[in-house]
């Protein structure tokens, strides 16, 4: 417990599209929160903005939170005692209190069109002011507001924010902030299809739920004099609150954007990242153990976090680094473990081949989806022009010499009845050892230069040698008898 209170942290992610890899960094620090004190970690779904709901996204959500060992203790799919879990089933709970506020004068109903506030926005722009609501119908008369609802107009209901006044409240990770009242508009609570704002659901559901800590954005920052306000309408004791600082791209400039790569945390497995080194990266964009220490378990990241430790510098999502761990991770693993993996990245592969293969590129992947590159040769007949054959260090061999060096190869590969790698590498020994192109300066070097080529389509390629057996003495063969048809058609 942390200051004698039960923590209970909350993620409230909303039901429009894929689940942010920032948003995947706020749940990390949440379920780490209430872990440690013995709390309980609750997933709550905000879908209170239709306009942009997207249908599946809900189960997708909690399926990627789920793929990365997270577990939740309440949530809209397994109940609990604060229940219902998702804001569009809780309707008559926010009536209740948005009445409440209108009951005390803390909030009153909206009836300007939307032309009308889009004129004003306008107006104000060209003065060079702050775009705000000017509280027309706060001084709508009793008769005036029952008038318009008898003839059904439509009505949002705004909070009441009163002047001159200095909100402070201590931020978490920022320390003391304050805010002027005259610097916040009159922000709708209710919208005109009776669903609620976030700003008015959340604070509700964060008290009914007992909500002990709130981790989210900085973008959320300027919202929380709104939020403390409600609070103290209702007299409600608010969490803590700590705003999270935002992702940087690689580069450092910017949020972290979909032209840098990768931004959900479902395309990250997709590509072949482990969970555990993702949430292992994701630890340090934002907190740091005092120590030198970089690689944590899940577990040990819970016993080691800390509030003390979190940054408020925003910090740069580092795909090196990323990388970094990721290959780190893979190499942990052990052969059986992989095998269920590659299996998974590479379906066309038998359980021969990736026997044959994971001992070659378990070493040399940073991330599973480098499989399918890495192998096409494999499994397909790879194009490729045949001055590839001809080129090394940006000079040109004779079409003769390489043109004997895969002629002498394919004859060796065809006196191997046991094609194993070991067996390969004696007679590709032999034949460097011959007197075959002794006049030529770093034969070894030109040699292993065009068969990788002939055999994979490409100058930079895994250890062709130990592939070999996974492509098969027949397929060996036939990719020799097509680099020597491209030199000589």
């Amino acid at each position: 417990m942390i200051d004698n209170k039960i923590v209970r942290t909350r993620i409230a992610p909303s039901p429009t599209g894929e689940y942010h890899v920032g948003h995947l960094r706020t749940c990390l620090y949440d379920y780490a929160l209430a872990k440690k004190n013995n709390g309980q970690f609750i997933i709550r779904i905000e879908d209170t903005d239709q306009k942009r709901f997207v249908p599946g996204s809900m189960e997708r959500t909690l399926q990627v939170i789920k793929d990365y060992g997270l577990q939740w203790d309440e949530g809209p799919d397994i109940g609990g005692p604060y229940g219902p879990y998702i804001q569009t089933q809780r309707l008559e709970i926010y009536q209740k209190y948005i009445q409440e506020l209108l009951d005390k004068g803390l909030a009153y109903r909206c009836f300007c069109t939307q032309e009308r506030l889009d004129e004003l926005r306008a107006t104000q722009k060209a003065a060079k002011q702050v775009p705000r609501y000017d509280q027309h119908c706060l001084h709508l008369t009793p008769e005036e507001i029952q008038k318009n609802i008898d003839a059904k107009v439509p009505y949002t209901i705004r909070m009441v924010i009163p002047k001159n006044e200095t909100i402070i409240f201590e931020d978490v990770i920022r320390g003391k902030i304050k805010f002027n009242t005259n610097d916040i508009d009159d922000q709708v609570l209710i919208k005109s299809n009776g669903i609620p704002t976030y700003h008015f659901a959340a604070v509700v559901d964060d008290h009914l739920m007992e909500i002990s800590h709130v981790f989210r954005g900085e973008e959320w920052l300027t919202s929380t004099p709104k939020h403390l306000l409600l609070y103290r309408y209702f007299g409600w004791e608010p969490p803590k609150i700590a705003h999270l600082t935002v992702l940087l791209n690689p580069d450092g400039k910017g949020k972290l954007s979909k032209r840098h790569g990768a931004t959900s945390a479902r395309s990250f497995l997709e590509e072949g990242y482990l969970p555990e080194a993702m949430l292992n990266f994701l630890m340090f964009l934002g907190w740091n153990p005092g120590d030198n220490r970089e690689f944590f378990t899940l577990d040990e990241f819970v016993q080691a976090f800390s509030l003390d430790h979190l940054h408020k510098k925003s910090p740069v999502f580092d795909r090196k680094k990323l990388d970094y761990l990721n290959g780190y991770y893979i190499r942990q693993k052990s052969n059986d473990e992989l095998k269920v993996l590659f299996k998974k990245f590479l379906p066309q592969a038998s359980d021969e081949q990736i026997n044959i293969l994971l001992p070659v590129l378990k070493e040399r992947i940073v991330k599973l989806s480098d499989l399918q590159p890495q192998t096409k040769f494999i499994f397909e007949d790879v194009d490729y022009d045949k001055s590839l054959l001809l080129e090394y260090k940006d000079k040109e061999m004779s079409k003769d010499l390489v043109l004997d060096m895969i002629s002498k190869t394919k004859d060796i590969m065809s006196q191997i009845d046991d094609f194993k790698a070991s067996n390969i590498q004696a007679k590709i020994d032999e034949l460097l050892k011959s007197d075959n192109w002794s006049n030529e300066e770093n034969k070894v070097g030109k040699y292993f230069m065009v068969f990788r080529v002939a055999i994979c389509g490409s100058k930079f390629t895994p250890p062709v040698v130990d592939c070999l057996p996974a492509l098969g003495k027949e397929k060996t063969i036939h990719k020799l008898d097509l680099a020597i048809s491209k030199l000589t058609s």
